[in-house]
């Protein structure tokens, strides 16, 4: 049966669902986003992805820069949907908010909860070098991403993936299996679950400082990190006082001091085994292969990274 459905979600990781949903049966009445924002360069307004495909296809589209305010309330009271789907909004949902939809508010969190809760579940889940990760759809609670779970896609985690290709792998899963859970809560067919609290571990905010390499970690953890931090905001180190960010490396069985240079081809010695750097982007600068970067730049055998 057809459901009346207001989505709410904000990066290019909602947009599969949102797509999804669009080539159902289902009514969208209205799509929620983060208003445009400013770049960190030239601060130009960028509008979010999930705005851009919205008016590409005609939905009704909402970007208040405060979701909790009467007007924003009374509006969607006033839509009567059946279902809010919510997918990386971005903003806590109000309390009053979630009684006005007839089935309730459902959100596609990318981890297998209550493991990783919070805003950076697929760079945490990397960068903790976990085996497996996924997708949950749950219903949204006062608290946050701590509601009954009624669906759980589980999938392994290749030492080599980067947060990008995870992202997009794991919003294609909850693209999947949303119709299905419409139509089994529609019914009175889903089974929730309430999660282990206790188990509860939380994926907080990516921060920059995060983002430096240390080269007295092992090999596989600064591996998880450049991967775990791509695209953004990206692993880096400094040469002579310079920025570097790495954005595909491998890890080699050769060992030196740590941080230095050991051969031609920009490997560097870690705690134990080294890090190959294969992919990388000065300040300033275009992303390169490391074959052609070092072309035109000297980072000598010998030489120390900080």
């Amino acid at each position: 049966m057809p459901q009346k459905i207001v989505f709410m979600g904000t990066p290019e990781f909602s947009v599969p669902v949102l797509e999804s949903l669009i080539n159902s049966n289902h009514k969208i009445l209205s799509v929620y986003s983060q208003p445009p924002s400013k770049s960190s360069r030239g601060q130009k307004i960028t509008p979010s992805t999930v705005e851009l495909f919205s008016k590409k296809n005609s939905l009704n589209l909402r970007t208040p820069t405060n979701l909790d305010t009467d007007e924003e309330f009374n509006f969607l009271r006033s839509l009567n949907p059946d279902f809010v789907i919510v997918v990386a909004y971005g903003k806590i949902i109000p309390k009053r908010f979630l009684e006005l939809s007839k089935h309730g508010f459902y959100n596609i969190h990318a981890s297998i909860l209550p493991k990783w809760r919070g805003a950076a579940p697929i760079q945490r889940s990397i960068m903790n070098l976990d085996k497996q990760t996924g997708i949950s759809i749950m219903k949204i609670v006062e608290k946050l991403d701590a509601g009954p779970v009624m669906h759980q896609d589980k999938i392994n985690i290749n030492e080599n993936i980067d947060a990008l290709t995870l992202s997009n792998v794991l919003s294609k899963l909850g693209a999947k299996s949303i119709i299905d859970s419409i139509d089994k809560i529609e019914k009175g067919t889903a089974e929730f679950k309430e999660q282990d609290h206790d188990k509860a571990t939380y994926a907080k905010k990516i921060l920059k400082s995060e983002a430096k390499i240390n080269w007295n970690e092992s090999a596989q953890k600064i591996l998880a990190k450049i991967n775990g931090l791509n695209p953004n905001p990206g692993a880096w180190f400094l040469y002579k006082k310079e920025r570097y960010k790495v954005w595909k490396a491998e890890a080699v069985d050769a060992k030196n001091d740590v941080g230095k240079i050991i051969d031609d081809k920009l490997t560097v010695g870690c705690k134990d085994q080294s890090i190959r750097i294969l992919e990388i982007q000065k300040e300033g600068k275009s992303k390169q292969s490391t074959d052609k970067f070092l072309l035109g730049n000297k980072l000598s055998k010998g030489e120390n990274l900080d």
